[in-house]
């Protein structure tokens, strides 16, 4: 069983869609069965929406609740200071061509790439957790082999 950090802004998050998902689902179970009643299912476009509509639900809803059973609460007063983990955000450089970036680690339901929130679990995320200011690692990237050096951690 693995263990899903998380804040307890992003549990509460995930667990606003799960609550919405269920929510949705005898609304589509309903569309299904006034589908079925028009006769013909194989030619029915409606029936197949629908029955599409409620296999991704249903899958939405299995991941999150895996995610929420496996999540682990943490607070940033019970992280430690000076290293990167969770709930911090951190500065670094490529030591190949010098160029600077910001991240920070957050958990499930928490991630937006377009402002600098990354996953802790992702393979930048879990190559930088441990580490303190100077040092530098090794990152397997999906671009490749990347070495990083932190710059700074608040």
């Amino acid at each position: 069983m693995s263990q899903t950090p998380m804040t307890p802004e992003g549990y509460d998050k995930l667990k606003a869609e799960l609550k919405e998902l269920e929510a949705r689902r005898p609304t589509i179970q309903k569309a299904i069965a006034e589908a079925r009643e028009k006769g013909d299912l194989k030619e029915n476009a409606d029936y197949h929406a629908s029955r599409e509509e409620l296999s991704l639900l249903e899958a939405r809803v299995g991941m999150l609740s895996g995610k929420l059973a496996d999540a682990v609460i943490v607070k940033p007063e019970d992280l430690p200071d000076g290293k990167v983990c969770l709930f911090r955000k951190v500065t670094f450089k490529r030591v190949k061509d010098k160029v600077t970036m910001t991240r920070t680690l957050v958990g499930e339901g928490e991630e937006d790439p377009k402002t600098g929130k990354i996953l802790v679990g992702s393979p930048l995320g879990k190559a930088l957790v441990g580490h303190a200011v100077g040092d530098v690692v090794e990152a397997q990237l999906p671009g490749g082999m990347m070495k990083l050096e932190i710059l700074k951690i608040e």
